[in-house]
């Protein structure tokens, strides 16, 4: 089905949102997604579960979908048997067959959040099915002869990695990754491949291949690479990387993540990991103050629905809100909408005997993971930033004693404004 002339595509979408970067040729794209196209990306999957650094092209593909056309989410069981040096400093470590289908296994469910795999709707692929399948002397017959080592050389990524050192096994996966777009144009019509900035010069092999054994055009588009107003790059915490699998990062700690957004950087969140329209985007990111507060937690439960569902979504966010009134001294929550409930803050239960003998409060930090070690809790503490049942801690050797624990067995710690967790004791006995 064709569009109107003046009908907005999702290169439009993808262009108003931040999405894209680079693209080989703009004029020709915009023209080939007024119709239905497919397109693919691939995922490498040296983790058992995506993080918040991946959501740039798997929310790509969901944008790619609402649009009426096909993607492809390509699982690299193959290439990640390789590694692909673009934008590392040294070689990955080389992981088992094993290991790589399990987590390839994984990464297919996560998928299943973000597309509409039913019908002909969206593939799902490992390019393992064909890659460990070539004849090593055809492949370099057939395919290795089409490319040019001092073209390869010039590239970027393989450019970095020769002055730290670049293994012949890591130099073949330019011819991998070009392999994957010729086969998927061959066997599935995939005329487009997307990806990170770093995956220009991969994507660009791609389309040569194409060119070369089938005499037909391509496309690539890239994304900037996201970083936060603070010059960090995306999803990358004091605690490590913010996961989607919620046996790694919990529905309420995903939520805090991004309720504590820089206020520089709601808007443009709001628009690339929300399928909030523009009109709402606008709306939200031009709040100010106080009010922005609101926008973040529209980003919040906007961004956690996607992920772990909408009943998750509103237990982190009914949460979240509980504890900010209780450090806000707000009396009432009325202002909020829905009560506060417990049931999603991060909890570490020790033994009531532990108690007995009192703790020093910088102890119960680092228990709980507030802090990376005991020196660090003291001098959090030291410096105002450690409170107890929302009351400034003054002492990191302040000891902690059963009378001050509610009767639910339960104290709050708090770092800072934003930063929670609480303490439950449990009898061992009973």
């Amino acid at each position: 089905m064709k569009m109107t002339k003046h009908e907005k595509t999702v290169y439009d979408v993808l262009e108003e949102r931040g999405f894209i970067e680079q693209v080989t040729d703009e004029v020709w794209i915009k023209e080939l997604l007024r119709g239905k196209v497919t397109c693919y990306i691939g995922f490498d999957p040296t983790a058992s579960s995506f993080h918040v650094g991946n959501l740039v092209p798997i929310m790509s593909l969901a944008h790619m979908q609402r649009h009426g056309h096909r993607p492809i989410a390509l699982v690299g069981g193959g290439t990640g048997l390789v590694g692909d040096p673009s934008g590392k400093d040294q070689m990955r470590q080389v992981m088992t067959y094993e290991e790589i289908h399990q987590n390839a296994e994984a990464q297919k469910r996560q998928f299943a959040k973000f597309l509409d795999f039913s019908g002909d709707c969206a593939l799902l692929l490992n390019n393992a099915d064909w890659l460990t399948k070539l004849n090593y002397i055809d492949f370099l017959r057939d395919v290795g002869v089409h490319f040019s080592v001092n073209r390869m050389l010039a590239t970027e990524s393989v450019k970095i990695r020769l002055e730290t050192g670049l293994s012949f096994l890591e130099f073949n996966y330019q011819v991998l990754q070009a392999y994957d777009f010729w086969y998927l144009f061959k066997n599935h019509d995939c005329l487009v491949q997307m990806g990170g900035s770093d995956q220009w010069g991969n994507i660009v092999a791609g389309i040569d291949l194409i060119r070369r054994l089938e005499g037909k055009q391509a496309c690539g588009i890239t994304f900037p690479l996201i970083m936060t107003a603070d010059g960090k790059k995306m999803g990358k915490t004091e605690k490590g990387a913010i996961w989607l699998d919620a046996g790694r990062t919990s529905p309420y700690e995903y939520y805090q993540f991004w309720i504590n957004t820089d206020d520089r950087d709601v808007k443009r969140f709001l628009a690339l990991f929300t399928f909030l329209s523009m009109e709402e985007v606008e709306e939200y990111g031009n709040l100010k103050g106080a009010d922005l507060r609101k926008a973040k937690e529209v980003l919040a439960f906007e961004a956690t629905k996607i992920v772990h569902g909408e009943k998750e979504a509103k237990k982190a966010r009914a949460a979240s809100r509980g504890l900010f009134i209780r450090a806000s001294g707000i009396e009432s929550a009325e202002e909020f909408g829905t009560p506060s409930t417990d049931d999603s803050i991060p909890t570490t239960f020790i033994g009531k005997e532990r108690f007995f003998e009192e703790i020093p409060v910088f102890k119960l930090f680092e228990a709980a993971g507030l802090c990376a070690s005991g020196s660090e809790a003291r001098r959090l503490i030291e410096q105002g930033g450690a409170y107890i049942n929302n009351k400034r801690i003054e002492k990191f050797d302040e000891p902690v004693k059963l009378e001050d624990f509610d009767s639910k067995g339960t104290i709050l710690l708090r770092v800072g404004k934003k930063k929670f967790h609480r303490i439950r004791i449990i009898d061992k006995k009973k």
